[in-house]
């Protein structure tokens, strides 16, 4: 099984998806949060905080990330285990770092999650709380 671990940044009620390139071998053309698997010897945490700065370029301040819930696909072999984070505050600006994985990135209201092409369909379940102030440091404001 694989373990990957994706972060939800979210700011004034929308949160931050990544399009996956048309050209990716697993879910190809879709819409998904940033994050990618976790390496041996890693903890989740420790994954999300690399993939957040791999894939946005920021760097996320782990005490503001909680756990919202796990999502399954596959079986067997290709059987996927993701644990979804929020992450409610960050250091930096997010931009798209890797853009042979994502060819866009957009903050989308929460609202609309259910309008759009996402990997998984249960991901505007997940993304229901009430999202807290981010701090002023964090936003250079």
């Amino acid at each position: 099984m694989h373990i990957v671990v994706c972060g939800a940044l979210v700011e004034n009620g929308a949160v931050l998806l990544v399009h996956r390139s048309p050209t990716r071998r697993a879910y190809p053309d879709l819409w998904d949060l940033p994050g990618g698997h976790v390496d041996a010897g890693e903890s989740e945490l420790q994954a999300l905080a690399r993939e957040m700065h791999e894939e946005l370029g920021v760097h996320i301040v782990a005490e503001s990330s909680s756990r919202l819930g796990d999502l399954y696909a596959g079986s067997g072999e290709d059987a996927v285990h993701v644990s979804v984070w929020h992450i409610s505050d960050w250091v930096g600006t997010p931009t798209n770092t890797a853009p042979q994985e994502h060819d866009d990135i957009a903050w989308v209201a929460i609202s609309e999650l259910g309008g759009l092409a996402l990997v998984f369909g249960a991901l505007p379940a997940l993304l229901t709380f009430p999202e807290p102030p981010r701090s002023a440091l964090s936003t250079g404001r």
